[in-house]
This record gives structure tokens, sequence and C-alpha cells, in this order.
């Protein structure tokens, strides 16, 4: 079966350069990247957790994911 993922970045550019790693390992093990976290099989949220205002941001997302 062919999963399908999705990355949500939030934060600093290491954030995002951290996500990129993320999908590119993904492809490497076969998963599909979807950009819409809607037709995921797993959606993975990628933030800072050391400013409260970030973890906030962090949880703010999971919830509106789920």
């Amino acid at each position: 079966m062919n999963y399908k993922a999705g990355i949500v970045s939030l934060g600093c550019a290491k954030n995002q350069v951290d996500a990129e790693m993320l999908l590119y390992t993904l492809r490497q093990r076969g998963f599909t990247i979807v950009s819409d976290p809607a037709k995921a099989d797993a959606v993975i949220v990628n933030t800072c957790g050391f400013i409260d205002s970030a973890k906030q941001e962090s949880i703010d997302e999971i919830i509106e994911l789920g």
C-alpha cells in the first residue's frame, strides 16, 4: 500500500530545512507527499518547542488538523 504523508512546518528556517530532510526520507521510503493534510494518511507537525508561543501554535495546528 502506498501511504500519503504531509508535513506542516512551523517556526524558524531550521525547521524548514528539517522538514525538507523529512520529506526526502519519506519519499525514499515510498511515501507519496501531499500538500493538503486532509488527503494524507499521516501528517507531521514540525515545530519549535522552546518558545511558549511556538508551543501554543503547534497545539492549535494539531487540534485544527485533528
